[in-house]
């Protein structure tokens, strides 16, 4: 069995984006690392090459960021990169996200389950998102997504769709996939405040158009989705260690202004009811 890891990255020491460590999260497990550098204005490319592992295979490209439709740009990235694989499986992991070492042995063993299992096509973790700071994670799964396919196997039929953030057969069809009992840590809205507004602020480039991005602009802010966070009590992954000391500003997650736990997980529960209510209101008026 061989296992290709593959990634995409872009403006990375731009973004503060953990894309070493997100990489050498899952070398464990990979028999090649395939890494989709786009051009970029920083030392991403210098960053990469200092990793110094010959399992890492580096392709150049150069993203057409005039896509602004749907985020496609990230998914033809994406498969850029995923048609250089050459492993049996064929493991996704995005710049922002790091798989916990501890988790290596569950994925192996659902690797070698599945393999030649012809029923499963894909394996789909769990996900935890911290926000703010290295100590804080979402709480909310309707707002958050909670699962995502990020290993497929090997083959022409299976591509990354939309925004690179799930992958379909080409017709767009869903692949059969089974849950494994692995999360995925993802710190894309844990960096210094000022970079995480330019983040979004650019981020909205792959979406829309300058003149859309000019007038979001103004009501974006730099982390608007309090509410629903809890304490993490458990520990990062080794590879993170060193960023987690870079920590240098204050986030203030405040937890003492959220509602009690027993009234938010109701009106989580109760959501889609509620945003259901609410729009059928607001056609009446």
């Amino acid at each position: 069995m061989k296992v290709s890891g593959f990634t995409i990255i872009r403006n990375g020491i731009k973004y503060f984006y953990p894309f070493v460590e997100a990489i050498k999260s899952i070398l464990p497990l990979c028999d090649e690392v395939i890494v989709n550098v786009g051009g970029s204005e920083d030392s991403t490319l210098e960053t990469i090459k200092s990793i110094k592992d010959d399992r890492i295979k580096i392709i150049l490209s150069e993203w057409d960021m005039s896509l602004r439709e749907n985020g496609e740009v990230l998914s033809i990235e994406t498969n850029k990169a995923l048609k250089n694989c050459k492993g049996d499986w064929c493991f996704y992991i995005q710049a922002d996200e790091v798989l916990h070492e501890k988790y290596i042995p569950a994925v192996k063993n659902a690797l070698e389950k599945y393999l030649n299992n012809k029923k499963v096509a894909a394996l789909r973790f769990y996900y935890k998102h911290f926000y703010g700071s290295y100590d804080y994670f979402q709480d909310n799964y309707r707002n958050w997504y909670f699962r995502e396919v990020r290993v497929i196997k090997n083959s022409e039929d299976i591509v990354s769709w939309g925004d690179a953030m799930n992958f379909k057969h080409k017709d767009g069809s869903s692949v059969n996939f089974k849950d494994i009992d692995a999360e995925i840590y993802h710190y894309g809205w844990v960096r210094p405040p000022n970079t995480m507004l330019l983040k979004r602020i650019d981020f909205h480039k792959l979406y829309h158009t300058d003149k859309e991005v000019e007038q979001l602009a103004s009501s974006i802010t730099h982390y608007d989705d309090l509410g629903n966070l809890k304490k993490f009590q458990g520990t990062h992954p080794a590879v993170m260690q060193e960023r987690i000391k870079m920590l240098n500003w204050d986030f203030d997650a405040k937890l003492d202004k959220q509602k009690p736990d027993w009234v938010r997980k109701i009106l989580i529960f109760l959501h889609p009811l509620i945003k259901r209510i609410f729009k059928s209101k607001d056609k009446k008026d």
